[in-house]
């Protein structure tokens, strides 16, 4: 079945401004913030990271940093009973396409792990 010659257009573009994203349609790519850390159309900066709770009591976070800028990085862990010490690890710096990889652990189970980021002068 083909579709009249006046309904195929408005359906195809009704089609797409539906399929966009709600923020696509309605800000500029100029107007978007960036998602990295720090101003990446200027000054790029920030190492990306992973991290991974293995087993429930051990946390690893591998992070690579792909910008000319050097990132010290630190892996937090706060652990589940409150009798157990959260754990900081001491901080790594990240040079320019350097990965490092950072290990904690708690002794029972880990309740949530995350990288902090700081600028090396």
């Amino acid at each position: 079945m083909r579709l009249p010659r006046r309904i195929a257009p408005a359906l195809t573009a009704l089609t797409l401004l539906v399929a966009l994203p709600c923020d696509a349609a309605s800000q500029p790519a100029a107007d978007r913030a960036p998602a990295r850390v720090g101003d990446a159309e200027r000054d790029p900066f920030g190492a990306g990271c992973r991290v991974r709770v293995a087993g429930g009591t051990a946390a690893s976070a591998v992070c690579h940093n792909p910008y000319p800028a050097v990132d010290e990085v630190a892996l937090h862990i706060e652990c589940d009973p409150w009798w157990d010490i959260d754990t900081d690890t001491a901080p790594v710096e990240v040079g320019p396409a350097e990965t490092v990889r950072l290990e904690g652990r708690c002794w029972k189970n880990v309740r949530t792990a995350w990288v902090s980021h700081h600028r090396t002068a």
